[in-house]
């Protein structure tokens, strides 16, 4: 996969998808790995330590957290208890960060909780950054930010959100409003910059001869 990504220059595969199998509806349920959450932990590790193997290219470990059905995926609340997002829904991803140190996480739709994933800093900062110790990027899934999405862009980077994806002119405008009135603060953006930056510097697209390390 790797070799294809140098072909194609591409820096940034936007996979493995590991959520747990929970409704057997889910559309997505074909490229998440399993019902368990040490399965899916361990083989988005090792398919992540392959990938990272070769120089410039990483894996985006998604959709985090609780994505396990597609219908209303953008405005579904997926309430969980503490232990049960501990042991079940973020073990997983807790194990391919703590053991492989991906590149990325992708940020889901849904809330957590009440709170929008792409939104949330007890997701992004508390749990993937101080706790499990991250040091890649956080990106959100396509769009959420936009009006149908319920996600508010300020807030990406507050959470520890450092990449909208695709991003838009309103993205732009929202943050830089939240900026002059205070409820972002300017270092808390520039953390964002400077993950971004880091990262993106062990790219292909930067011309990276080095295997990917932090």
């Amino acid at each position: 996969m790797a070799e294809e990504m140098q072909e194609f220059g591409i820096s940034w595969w936007l996979a493995p998808g590991m959520n747990i199998h929970r409704n057997p509806l889910c559309g997505r349920n074909f490229e998440y790995y399993s019902e368990d959450p040490l399965v899916s932990g361990c083989m988005a590790a090792a398919i992540t330590r392959g990938v990272q193997s070769v120089p410039g290219t990483g894996t985006t470990i998604k959709h985090f957290a609780c994505n396990n059905q597609e219908d209303n995926r953008m405005g579904v609340d997926s309430v969980v208890s503490e232990r049960a997002l501990r042991e079940i829904y973020l073990r997983g991803f807790e194990i391919a960060v703590r053991t492989a140190q991906p590149m990325a996480i992708m940020t889901s739709y849904n809330l957590v909780n009440g709170v929008h994933a792409a939104n949330s800093r007890d997701l992004c900062t508390q749990a993937a950054r101080k706790e499990w110790g991250f040091r890649g990027i956080i990106m959100t899934d396509w769009t959420t930010t936009e009006a149908h999405g319920g996600s508010t862009p300020w807030r990406c980077p507050w959470a520890g959100n450092d990449l909208i994806m695709p991003g838009s002119k309103n993205d732009g405008e929202n943050i830089l409003a939240a900026l002059r009135d205070g409820s972002l603060s300017r270092e808390e953006l520039e953390e964002c910059v400077i993950r971004l930056l880091t990262v993106i510097f062990q790219t292909l697209a930067c011309g990276c001869e080095k295997t990917y390390c932090f």
